[in-house]
């Protein structure tokens, strides 16, 4: 499994994940967290922004719909903006859709949290393992997942705010939840004891058990 605990500075190799960066006229890195197969259209990236800064304070551009076309290397369409609070310890996910799968480009604005994706398209050759990232308001870096992906967070600081871009409309009747702490998965959490949970979430099922897309992955990138 693949699951970087940092994000290492851009043209540099981390010991848990491969990512490669590309860099646009505009500043944006992106860097490709090593989980798609070698499909840029599959990749779940890490986007670092170019940030501004002075004695005023900062700016930077959160989302350019045209510069990010160009990252991921297809038309894309986003259709709903979700924000959520939540204090340390809460752990929401692991998140995904059977229909109507969702990409999505997260970040962080206030406070702290560890960013996962897990590929759950039945037939990628990268089926079941994973990504992670630290997101914070302070790197300013965002997570783009694609769809096909399960999603979750665990808050480390003492509160943090996630606002995140999502390709398609929440289907509660499509959801489905993977256990936090499934042991196929194995995931690396790095926090210590036990989370907070949602109802939901507390009867995430096993990985091993789950329904997940059956479509070939390259039909998922398409849409």
């Amino acid at each position: 499994a693949v699951h970087p605990h940092q994000v290492h500075p851009p043209g540099r190799h981390g010991g848990r994940g491969e990512e490669r960066e590309e860099a646009g006229a505009d500043g944006v890195v992106a860097q490709t967290l090593d989980v798609g197969g070698g499909d840029g259209r599959q990749d779940v990236l890490l986007l670092e922004p170019t940030v501004f800064g002075d004695d005023r304070g900062f700016f930077f551009e959160a989302f350019n719909h045209r510069r990010f076309e160009e990252i991921i290397g297809r038309q894309m369409n986003f259709v709903q903006d979700n924000h959520a609070r939540s204090a340390k310890g809460v752990l929401r996910g692991l998140h995904y859709q059977v229909r109507q799968p969702q990409g999505k480009l997260v970040r962080v604005i206030l406070g702290e949290v560890f960013d996962v994706a897990v590929d759950v398209r039945r037939g990628s050759k990268t089926f079941g393992k994973q990504v992670g990232a630290t997101l914070s308001a302070d790197n300013k870096h965002q997570l783009w997942v694609p769809q096909g992906f399960a999603h979750g967070y665990v808050v480390l600081s003492e509160y943090a705010e996630v606002i995140y871009k999502t390709t398609d409309y929440w289907a509660p009747e499509h959801e489905r939840c993977i256990a936090w702490n499934d042991p196929t998965l194995a995931i690396d959490w790095p926090f210590q004891g036990e989370p907070t949970l949602s109802a939901k979430d507390q009867r995430g099922e096993a990985f091993a058990g789950g329904q997940f897309h059956t479509r070939n992955p390259r039909q998922l990138a398409a849409n």
